[in-house]
C-alpha cells in the first residue's frame, strides 16, 4: 500500500498576528503527531527558529529574505523531502510576516512530489489590529481571500462587538473558508492532520521558540485550563458518511474540487463500481480545492467512507453534498472516471482501464 503524501501546510499572516504562537500550540498539543517545521524570518537572524525536542522530526530555517523570493522550487523541494523522509505526519512552513501567500503556494505546488503534497494555507489575523492592517495594507485582503483556513487570533483583546465585526469582515473577503476565532493561537491539530502514532509524554520536553524563553507563560497555562470557560478553538466539526454503495466519479471529483462552504479538509475511501476500478479503493484527500487521489487495496468490505472537516459548516448541506456523490456511475459515461483519475498521485500505477 502506498504511503500517503505528507501534507505541507503554509502558515502565514501579517507581522505580529501570532503565527509562531499558533505553531507552538500545534507542537505542544500535537497528540502524538510529528510535525516537521520550516521557519522563514525576514531578518538576517531567524529569531522564530524553533528549539526542537527529540519528539519532533526536525526544523529548517530560511533567513534574510522572504522564502518566496529567495528560494526556488528545487531548493524548497529538497528541504521538504528531507523533513518528509524523517517520518513526519505533516510539515508546517511558517512564512515571514511580509511573505506573499500566493507566491508561496505556487512554490509549494511546484515542489510537490509523490512524498509531499500541498496541505492548505492557514492565514492568521490579529482581531485587534486587522481593521487598521487592511486599511494600511490593502494587499492583506487578497491574502485572506486565498486562505483555506482563517484563524482570527487574540480575540480576548477585543470586546464581543469588535470580534463579531472582524469575523464578518473576514467572511466577506472569503465566504468559503472556515474561520476560527481563538485566543493565544489555540488551533486544534486534529483540524489539520490525522492523529500520529506517537503518544505525547505529559512531563516530557516541549517545543518552544526562542521568543518563548523570554515570555511569561501564565497566559499559556490559563489557556489550557479546561475548566470554567468556553474554548473558541473547539469550533471545528466533521460530517461523515458511510455507505455500501459506489460513487459517481464525476460527482466525487466535483465535490473534491469544490467542497462545501466552511470545509477545510475532505478525505475518505470511495468505491467506484466500474470495470477495472472496483477491485481497489480510491483514497481521496482535498484541501482548499487541491485534490490528491491514490488507489489502495480494500482494507475490508467494499464501501464508501467520506468525511468533511471544517468550521462553520452547515451539517445538513455538507451531508447532502456527500450523499449526492453516492450513486452508481453511468457505464456509458466513458470519460467520467477521468475526472477522478486525473488526480492520481505521481507514484500511482497508470490509470489505464482493464476489463475484469
Amino acid at each position: 500500500m502506498p504511503t500517503p503524501a505528507v501534507p505541507v501546510i503554509v502558515l502565514a499572516g501579517f507581522l505580529g498576528a501570532g503565527k509562531t504562537t499558533v505553531l507552538n500550540h500545534l507542537l505542544r498539543r500535537s497528540g502524538g503527531r510529528r510535525f516537521g517545521v520550516l521557519v522563514n524570518d525576514f531578518g538576517s537572524i531567524n529569531v522564530d527558529a524553533l528549539l526542537v525536542s527529540g519528539r519532533s522530526a526536525g526544523t529548517m530555517t530560511f533567513s534574510n529574505g522572504c522564502i518566496c523570493c529567495t528560494t526556488d522550487a528545487d531548493g524548497l523541494g529538497e528541504s521538504l523531502q528531507t523533513l518528509a523522509d524523517s517520518g513526519v505526519d505533516a510539515i508546517v512552513i511558517e512564512a515571514s510576516g511580509i511573505a506573499e501567500p500566493k507566491a508561496l503556494i505556487r512554490l509549494v505546488l511546484a515542489a510537490r512530489s509523490a512524498t509531499v503534497a500541498y496541505g492548505g494555507l492557514i492565514y492568521v489575523a490579529d482581531a485587534a489590529l486587522l481593521p487598521q492592517t487592511l486599511h494600511d495594507h490593502p494587499s492583506v485582503r487578497d491574502h485572506l481571500a486565498v486562505a483555506d483556513l482563517v484563524v482570527v487570533n487574540k480575540t480576548d483583546l477585543v470586546d464581543a462587538a469588535a470580534r463579531d465585526a472582524v469575523l464578518a469582515q473576514v467572511r466577506k473577503l472569503n465566504d468559503t473558508a472556515p474561520v476560527l476565532a481563538v485566543r493565544a493561537g489555540a488551533v486544534d491539530p486534529a483540524l489539520l492532520v490525522d492523529g500520529g502514532g506517537l503518544q505525547p509524554e505529559p512531563d516530557g520536553p516541549q517545543q518552544l521558540t526562542l521568543g518563548d524563553l523570554f515570555e511569561d507563560h501564565d497566559h499559556d497555562h490559563h489557556d489550557h485550563d479546561h475548566s470554567g470557560h468556553d474554548h473558541l478553538h473547539d469550533a471545528f466539526e466533521s460530517v461523515s458518511l458511510e455507505s455500501a454503495g459506489p460513487v459517481d466519479p464525476r460527482r466525487l471529483a466535483a465535490l473534491l474540487s469544490r467542497p462545501p462552504a466552511g470545509a477545510f479538509r475532505l478525505k475518505g475511501l470511495a468505491f467506484v463500481d466500474l470495470p477495472g476500478h472496483a477491485d481497489q479503493a480510491y483514497e481521496v484527500h482535498a484541501v482548499g480545492g487541491f485534490v490528491h487521489v491514490r488507489r489502495r487495496p480494500w482494507p475490508g468490505p467494499r464501501a464508501t467512507q467520506l468525511v468533511v472537516i471544517g468550521a462553520g459548516l452547515d451539517p445538513v448541506a455538507a451531508r447532502s453534498a456527500l450523499e449526492e456523490v453516492v450513486t452508481p456511475a453511468d457505464p456509458a459515461d466513458e470519460h467520467g472516471i477521468l475526472h477522478l483519475t486525473r488526480y492520481l498521485a505521481d507514484d500511482d500505477p497508470s490509470p489505464t482501464v482493464t476489463e475484469e
